[in-house]
């Protein structure tokens, strides 16, 4: 049985495949050579970089499995693959913690101004160092804020976490019914205290949060559009670590320079791997390459998760 792992897979989870008998290739196979290239395995792993469309599936017969590493499989056409008899499997649990913390590093960069202060320093900060004093003087605390988490699946709740031992007031809003409660581990001792957040309406997250982040599936449209922008409160900072298009990335451009969105962090874009020349020269935005996941500690549970996925659909 042969395995292609084209965006990688950890190394654990690699041992793991190949001491049940898999052959894994991990060297990365070009999207356009996949459909010929791709007929020599029975199962692909990806990430987000591979995307595994209605005629790859078709130029491939012979697959059996698709694994995705990671919560979303947006690059994947999930329904037309079942249909085919194959195997579609995602790890949505084993990145969460990662891209909670993520979304919480950017936080704390808009409230500070590090993004546009790591910028600046090297160029002035050795003749104009009193007057970026100055600029960056007018940080605030993240606590006593209101967050509003829209998604409130694994990712939202793990943010939801964080943002209560910050001592923010959350308020939470899902496509579906969700369970309002969270369990706070605290510390290494495993002290367990259940927090209730407030459940919320789409509306009122985007007319009363201070901060908003995004943790929903894509969508056909923008969630965040030019019309939504203008309800939120001014100078209200969002943050996307979600999919690429939940925002308008235009229409926020020109939030940014009203005043009316003070900051932006963007981890995902509309067209990658190549963002708009705007988005990536603004200086009121954050930005990090689709990195969410990207930690040692997620990518090794998303490596054994996902090899105990292929090894229970071929052996169990």
């Amino acid at each position: 049985m042969k395995i292609l792992a084209n965006d990688g897979i950890d190394p654990i989870g690699k041992k793991m495949l190949e001491e049940a008998g898999f052959f894994v290739e991990t060297n990365n196979i070009p999207q356009d050579e996949l459909p010929v290239r791709l007929q020599e395995f029975d199962a692909i792993t990806v990430r987000s970089a591979t995307k595994v469309r209605k005629a790859l599936i078709d130029a491939c017969p012979g697959l059996k499995l698709i694994g995705r590493g990671g919560v979303g499989v947006d690059n994947i056409d999930v329904d037309y693959a079942k249909g085919k008899g194959i195997g579609v499997y995602n790890t949505p649990a084993s990145s969460s913690l990662s891209v909670a913390e993520l979304v919480f590093a950017q936080l704390f960069t808009g409230v500070r101004f590090l993004h546009d202060s790591n910028r600046k320093m090297p160029v002035d900060g050795g003749t104009k160092f009193n007057d970026l004093k100055k600029a960056y003087a007018k940080g605030v605390e993240l606590r006593g804020k209101t967050l509003g988490i829209v998604g409130f699946g694994r990712i939202g709740r793990e943010v939801a976490k964080i943002a209560i031992g910050v001592g923010m007031d959350v308020i939470a809003y899902d496509l579906f019914p969700f369970n309002p409660e969270v369990e706070i581990v605290l510390g290494t001792g495993g002290t367990k205290v259940n927090v209730t957040v407030k459940t919320s309406t789409l509306d009122e997250i985007i007319k009363t949060a201070d901060f908003i982040t995004l943790h929903t599936p894509f969508i056909d449209k923008a969630l965040i559009g030019a019309e939504e922008l203008a309800q939120m409160k001014k100078g209200v900072q969002l943050v996307n670590i979600s999919r690429g298009g939940l925002i308008d990335e235009l229409a926020l451009i020109e939030a940014l320079n009203s005043g009316q969105v003070s900051y932006a962090a963007l981890d995902v874009f509309d067209n990658e791997p190549t963002p708009r020349a705007e988005i990536l020269a603004h200086p009121k935005i954050s930005l990090t390459p689709h990195i969410g996941a990207a930690t040692n500690e997620a990518q090794e549970r998303i490596g054994v998760e996902l090899a105990s996925l292929i090894i229970a659909h071929f052996k169990g």
